[in-house]
């Protein structure tokens, strides 16, 4: 690893960044063209230290998971998020599906713009990528786990807890348009490995899972109107949007009530309160997908 090229070239990628590209305020007194070091470390979830020493060239080598999170951070393409993985000599993660897939810059700069508004990426296996701080106050963070349990599908039809977020009485609803979506994902994807084996994995453990799959219903969830438990505002109604990406693999959710209902003044209530139990730890360096009491939601 060539720990001055890397700096280097993260400290190029920052410098081309406005503030207002990511959702940043310029102020009076900014003195660099770009974002500063402290901007980058907080929109990548690491502390600034931590960055700072990288750009300076120094330090151990970065992880996979630090990597994604400047990437998003950064707002690299395909092309720029590559030389970052090649720079710190990591393995090029996958393009668009696992939890620590590239974020389409499209979905991220759309992201940003929705301040105030509950949002989150996902893939279309339901792993989180990236939320705002609102969607991190309505649904928390998800956890800190790879492999199957990263999608909430799998979590679904598996871990009782992951139900906890909509009331008991919506439970058979969500079931079936997980799995009407899965359906679609998979014929879509074709003999993707991954889709196969989580297929599998919910018919062996979940009788409910493997009855709706033989019902052969097929619909990607575009829209849907959700009651979500929070633990502070009780249960909020609210209509869940969807935005997919172009090849669909990556899909931007937000979260929103009509003017002047009782969901609408409880998402103005959830804006107060913000996350305060779900903050990440800002001397932690890698913070991306910290653990939390709740499991967010989609």
């Amino acid at each position: 690893m060539n720990h001055s090229e890397l700096g280097a070239f993260l400290k190029s990628r920052r410098d081309r960044i406005r503030p207002a590209d990511v959702g940043l305020s310029a102020g009076p007194r900014r003195r660099v063209p770009g974002l500063r070091r402290e901007e980058v470390a907080q929109l990548a979830g690491l502390s600034a230290d931590y960055y700072t020493e990288l750009e300076r060239g120094r330090g151990a080598q970065p992880s996979a998971q630090v990597l994604a999170a400047l990437a998003r951070a950064l707002r690299l393409n395909g092309d720029t998020r590559d030389h970052l993985f090649h720079l710190a000599r990591r393995p090029l993660p996958p393009a668009a599906h696992g939890p620590d897939a590239h974020v389409q810059p499209a979905l991220l700069g759309l992201l940003d713009r929705l301040g105030s508004t509950p949002a989150q990426i996902i893939t279309d296996l339901h792993e989180t990528l990236v939320q705002n701080p609102p969607a991190v106050a309505l649904v928390g963070r998800p956890p800190a786990v790879r492999g199957p349990g990263a999608s909430l599908v799998h979590r679904w039809f598996t871990d009782p807890d992951a139900r906890a977020l909509y009331p008991a009485e919506d439970h058979p609803h969500h079931s079936r348009v997980f799995v009407a979506d899965l359906q679609a994902v998979a014929a879509r994807r074709g003999a993707d490995v991954r889709v196969r084996r989580m297929v599998a994995a919910l018919r062996r453990r979940s009788p409910e899972f493997s009855a709706l799959w033989d019902t052969h219903d097929v619909a990607l969830r575009r829209t849907d109107h959700k009651r979500i438990v929070h633990p502070v505002l009780g249960v909020i109604e609210l209509d869940c949007h969807s935005l997919f990406s172009e090849d669909g693999c990556q899909r931007l959710l937000w979260f929103t009530a009509p003017p002047g209902t009782e969901g609408a003044g409880r998402l103005e209530l959830l804006s107060v309160i913000g996350a305060q139990d779900m903050a990440a730890d800002p001397a932690d360096p890698a913070p991306v997908r910290p653990p939390a009491d709740r499991t967010a939601g989609t």
